[in-house]
């Protein structure tokens, strides 16, 4: 109980901490939403000061941010400047498909980074560990961007294989089993994208891991006793290489709010990464700010589930920490 009250007070402090910093660095930007170009050209002073006034932004910095606070306490994200909606629905609306797209794309960049790390590592030095190394390097020098510029040039305008945009076709009734493939369809090649452009990193770090591994003592001795293969991997290779993985599993989930922004941008779908480029160029404080204190418990609390799973898997962890 002691632990979980010192944890609970630990995110309080950080989250109150990093919404100072972030209430600031926003507000500290220059220009404003009111002088950002979005409003009607032809609207007087007196109209963007009696706006501001509505918002609450002729207060003191200091006063803006205590209001904006003590609703955050109530779970009220504020009004969107720019769509007039509540930020709370504004974010619910765009959360769903955000969280499809990332969940299914992390799934598969971390079975495929531990399948192709493992085994490179096991082969170090040979043809097949060298063509996994090369791959993966292609990967992580491959910019995200232009990687999903080539593949819609190529897949969609060349060989008019796959959508260019959005997430459904034009005309697609909205329900039966042809509205979901369609659905599918689109989502393949930005998932593509989205894979391709993070294997690579992980896929060297776990082969980067896997050889430390292999060249510690215990797994020498266990060669050495004849284990091999399925029971090397199964009993000395993945108990050793989980807590690092576990602990990018959970740095991992503030990625599935904030998306990708470039390639949501890109392929025209309106998620959470789309909604905060858009916020940030329109100077769209609510909004911006729900995004980032979103992201942030998310990552507050993925690092405290990680060493809660480190617990369950390395009881030693709960020694070494203290």
């Amino acid at each position: 109980m002691k632990a979980l009250l010192r944890r609970l007070f630990y995110v309080a402090v950080m989250l109150f901490l990093i919404s100072i910093i972030s209430f600031g660095a926003i507000h500290l930007a220059p220009n404003s939403f009111f002088a950002s170009g979005d409003l009607n050209p032809n609207i007087t002073p007196e109209s963007i000061e009696q706006l501001k006034r509505v918002y609450g932004l002729d207060k003191p910095i200091y006063q803006q941010f205590i209001s904006w606070l003590l609703a955050l306490l109530r779970l009220d994200f504020g009004i969107s400047f720019a769509s007039g909606k509540s930020v709370k629905e504004e974010i619910l609306s765009r959360i769903p498909i955000t969280l499809t797209i990332n969940l299914i794309s992390m799934f598969f960049v971390f079975l495929i980074s531990l399948t192709l790390g493992i085994l490179a590592a096991l082969n170090g030095g040979k043809n097949r560990d060298k063509l996994i190394t090369q791959g993966s390097l292609i990967s992580y020098a491959m910019p995200s961007f232009y990687l999903a510029l080539i593949a819609v040039l190529f897949f969609s305008v060349y060989l008019g294989a796959l959508p260019i945009s959005g997430l459904h076709s034009v005309g697609v009734i909205k329900e039966g089993l042809a509205y979901y493939l369609d659905f599918a369809w689109h989502l393949v090649l930005p998932i593509g994208v989205i894979v391709f452009a993070g294997v690579g990193s992980l896929t060297l770090y776990v082969r980067s891991l896997t050889l430390q591994i292999l060249k510690s003592d215990y797994c020498y001795f266990a060669k050495a006793r004849g284990v091999k293969g399925w029971r090397l991997l199964r009993y000395y290779i993945l108990p050793n290489l989980s807590p690092p993985i576990v602990t990018l599993l959970g740095l991992s989930l503030p990625g599935l709010i904030g998306g990708s922004v470039i390639l949501e941008s890109i392929f025209s779908i309106n998620g959470m990464g789309l909604l905060f480029y858009q916020s940030a160029l329109s100077r769209d404080y609510p909004v911006i700010m729900g995004i980032l204190i979103i992201g942030a418990l998310l990552t507050l609390l993925g690092n405290i589930i990680a060493d809660a799973i480190l617990l369950k898997l390395n009881p030693h962890f709960k020694r070494s920490s203290q």
